[in-house]
C-alpha cells in the first residue's frame, strides 16, 4: 500500500546472607494479577523496537533506537514516548497517533534488543572480565551476572566483591565471596538480585 492510500483512508557479613528474592511487583513493571505471570519487560533508552502497522508498510520500522531521551520517531508519529511502557502500552500509543491518519490502526511492538530503564538494569563494575550493564530479569542471581560479564580479572579479589543495593533513599552494601562461588562451588553465596542492584568486584592488593 502506498502512503498516499493510507493518507485516503483517513478518518479526521560471617556467613553471608543470602538475599531474599523479590516478591512484590516492581513499580516500573506490570504484573498479571489474574494468573500470576511475571511482569511484562518495560522499554528503555538503548532498546531497539520493530514497528509494524498492519495494512501500510510504509508506516512500519524495523530495528528502531529508542533514543537517549526516551523517544522514538515514526512516520506521520513522531517523538513518541517509548521509555517506561511495555511494548503493548508503545503500540496503543502509537494507534492513537496514527488515528489522525489511518482508519482503525492495528499496531504490533516487537522488541528486538534489551537493555531496560535504568533503575531495572543489573550493574557490574571493577575487576569483571566485561564490565556492563544488562535488563534485570526474574530470579536473576550474581551467578548469572557473572556469566553475562565472562568472569574476573586476574586482579579480582573475588571474596571481597559487594552487591550496593538502594532501597528507599538509602543504600546497602552485601558482601558475596565471588571467589567461593565461582571457583568452589558455594552456592549459598549466588545472592538473588533486585532491579537497581551494582555487583563491585574490587582489585587485589599487590
Amino acid at each position: 500500500m502506498a502512503l498516499s492510500g493510507a493518507l485516503a483512508a483517513c478518518a479526521g557479613p560471617g556467613a553471608t546472607p543470602v538475599a531474599a528474592p523479590v516478591t512484590t511487583a516492581d513499580p516500573v513493571a506490570v504484573a498479571d494479577p489474574a494468573n500470576g505471570a511475571a511482569p511484562d519487560y518495560v522499554l528503555g533508552p538503548g532498546d531497539t523496537v520493530t514497528v509494524f502497522v498492519y495494512r501500510a508498510p510504509e508506516l512500519s520500522a524495523a530495528d528502531l533506537p529508542i533514543r537517549p531521551d526516551g523517544r522514538l520517531t515514526l512516520p506521520l508519529a513522531p517523538d513518541v514516548v517509548a521509555a517506561g511502557a511495555t511494548p503493548t502500552e508503545l503500540a496503543k500509543r502509537i494507534e492513537e497517533r496514527l488515528r489522525a491518519y489511518v482508519i482503525e490502526p492495528n499496531v504490533t511492538v516487537m522488541v528486538r534488543s534489551f537493555q531496560g530503564p535504568p533503575e531495572r538494569q543489573i550493574r557490574v563494575i571493577g575487576e569483571a572480565a566485561m564490565p556492563m550493564a544488562m535488563p534485570y530479569r526474574e530470579g536473576m542471581t550474581v551467578m548469572d551476572v557473572m556469566i553475562g560479564a565472562r568472569g574476573m580479572t586476574r586482579y579480582a579479589a573475588g571474596n571481597r566483591a559487594s552487591i550496593i543495593r538502594r532501597e528507599g533513599g538509602t543504600s546497602a552494601a552485601i558482601p558475596v565471596r565471588l571467589g567461593d562461588l565461582m571457583r568452589g562451588g558455594d552456592v549459598t553465596q549466588d545472592i538473588a538480585l533486585r532491579p537497581g542492584d551494582t555487583l563491585v568486584i574490587p582489585q587485589g592488593w599487590f
